[in-house]
């Protein structure tokens, strides 16, 4: 569960790093969001001579939480950390490489293309 002021590792190429969420827009709760879930966020760390750099306010879905989310077959699934993937206003990924596990509940939320580009979906 992600709420405002979480610090978040970017699972892309885009060039940040670490993002602060400041807002959760996609979410049946407006306080936390889960995987799946659109965010606001601001750059807290970029890499040097990339598009996108640091105090940036971008867009990002969440692809990994250290939370346990539960499926409907009575698997529980949790990651090592708090990650996300870099979107535009489409719901496309601005980066063209995923890095790590990415959670397979995002393909019900219509984010076909970051699966696509991940290499291990989980």
């Amino acid at each position: 569960m992600i709420q405002i002021q979480s610090y978040l590792n970017i699972a892309d190429n885009s060039g940040a790093r670490k993002i602060m969420c400041i807002q959760v827009l996609g979410s049946n709760n407006p306080h936390y969001a889960n995987i799946g879930d659109i965010i606001i966020g601001v750059v807290k760390d970029a890499l040097p001579n990339m598009p996108i750099k640091k105090s940036d306010i971008i867009r990002a879905v969440i692809v990994r939480t250290k939370k346990t989310i539960r499926r409907n077959d009575g698997m529980s699934i949790r990651f090592d950390d708090n990650a996300a993937v870099i979107i535009n206003q489409e719901n496309n990924p601005r980066g063209t490489r995923v890095f790590g596990p990415i959670a397979k509940e995002l393909r019900d939320k219509n984010f076909s293309k970051i699966i696509s580009l991940a290499a291990e979906v989980v």
